[in-house]
């Protein structure tokens, strides 16, 4: 199962009420894990399949299923990590917490769980990351647009960000008069009043721009279709999909979805362009 397999299954089910077809079948009470679940039924194809038989497709497609603390919220097996983002409003961007972008996927990353890491029986060493967007209205619970973008076309490289970490914790290291201790965060420091007891976690709380804005030159919504869909994959990507002539044909079939040529700009030096497929769909 990859992408291909998720747009199929997205243009042939395009569930757009997802907080109330997920809380239907109990398997979420609000937005963000409702929007979770319907991502996990598009990559699966387990839409109204009974829980059991759903648990179990599930466990053959994924090798990790997340958890609320760390990234990534799925994983495929032999296949891309998946990370899940809901906003509320079509310009807000995606709060990502205290892991920064990520541009791929490490093994090695300390922000991800042992679970995370031990998936595969630990036989990975880094998977392209799949950026999913969806814009839930919060006074209607209704999906009205969504994105999929991997992270080698919408986020830096891991330098970037780890350099600006790492220049923020040296700075806070350099202080006179302060305890600090190693953390995963970006500093936790003791003692800080006269009595030695008071101490201060310092986190970082990255976010970034959402997809809709990022790529606005190459693609805008339609604002008066019910359900807007954006994917981009780069052409080299692409090339590594056996299934993408599904999707050609499919797009010969259906008006409402294209595949096109384009170009983004280069995360990582944005002089230079990628090669992708911009895939839209509406209804």
């Amino acid at each position: 199962m990859n992408i291909i397999n998720a747009i199929i299954n997205l243009v042939s089910n395009p569930v757009t009420q997802v907080v109330e077809y997920y809380k239907g079948r109990n398997r979420a009470n609000d937005a963000g894990a409702a929007l979770e679940e319907y991502i996990k039924d598009l990559f699966a194809g387990t839409f109204d399949t009974e829980p059991n038989e759903r648990r179990k497709k599930q466990e053959e497609i994924f090798s990790y299923l997340g958890n609320n603390s760390n990234p990534p919220d799925a994983m495929l097996k032999g296949g891309d990590a998946i990370e899940v983002k809901k906003i509320e409003s079509d310009n807000a961007p995606l709060n990502l917490n205290s892991s920064y972008p990520k541009h791929e996927l490490y093994r090695s990353d300390p922000m991800i769980s042992k679970k995370c890491r031990d998936a595969e029986d630990g036989k990975w060493d880094k998977k392209d990351i799949l950026y999913v967007g969806g814009v839930v209205y919060k006074n209607t619970d209704k999906l009205k647009h969504l994105c999929m973008v991997y992270g080698t076309e919408y986020c830096a490289s891991a330098e970037c960000y780890n350099r600006i970490k790492e220049s923020i914790k040296t700075g806070v290291e350099s202080t006179e008069g302060i305890e600090f201790k190693k953390s995963k965060e970006l500093g936790h420091i003791n003692k800080v009043d006269h009595l030695g007891i008071t101490y201060m976690r310092i986190r970082g709380m990255w976010g970034i721009e959402n997809p809709w804005r990022v790529f606005q030159d190459i693609y805008q919504r339609d604002t008066s279709k019910e359900f807007n869909f954006m994917c981009i994959i780069s052409n080299k990507k692409w090339e590594t999909l056996d299934n993408r002539n599904e999707l050609l044909e499919l797009s010969k079939e259906n008006d409402a979805l294209k595949v096109i040529d384009m170009q983004v700009k280069d995360p990582d030096e944005p002089s230079k362009m990628i090669d992708v497929k911009l895939i839209t769909f509406h209804i």
